[in-house]
């Protein structure tokens, strides 16, 4: 089992940046893949970043990609996602997940097998 806990959301301008968080806590020791999806209202979840347990191979959104880095702590239970450039199309909850792979990153929400509750970035025009 594991707990993910999100944080960095928040109310920014556009053209502003957040640092978003996510620790994962497991109840064994793991590899596993970690991504960033996000859900604005009305809309479908879409997937925005992840990144491989060791941190060398990342896949990003088209929409993101030049923007946001995704990154992983020394300890490998923390991602980081930092967002530039924010645009209100931006706006939305935004959930990190953990895969238990030792591949690359998928970009498909049905792959990732823990969720965290999410945190609420909004971007006003």
């Amino acid at each position: 089992q594991a707990q993910l806990v999100e944080s960095g959301g928040g109310l920014v301008q556009a053209g502003g940046s957040l640092r978003l968080s996510c620790t994962a806590s497991l109840r064994t020791l793991s590899i596993y893949a970690m991504g960033w999806f996000r859900q604005a209202p009305g809309k479908e979840r879409e997937f925005v970043a992840a990144i491989s347990w060791s941190g060398d191979s990342t896949r990003y959104a088209d929409s993101v990609k030049g923007r946001f880095t995704i990154s992983r702590g020394n300890a490998r239970n923390t991602v980081y996602l930092q967002m530039n450039s924010l645009k209100p199309e931006d706006t939305a909850v935004y959930c990190c997940a953990v895969d238990f792979t030792r591949g690359p990153p998928s970009t498909l929400g049905p792959e990732y097998d823990y969720w965290g509750q999410g945190t609420q970035v909004t971007v006003s025009s």
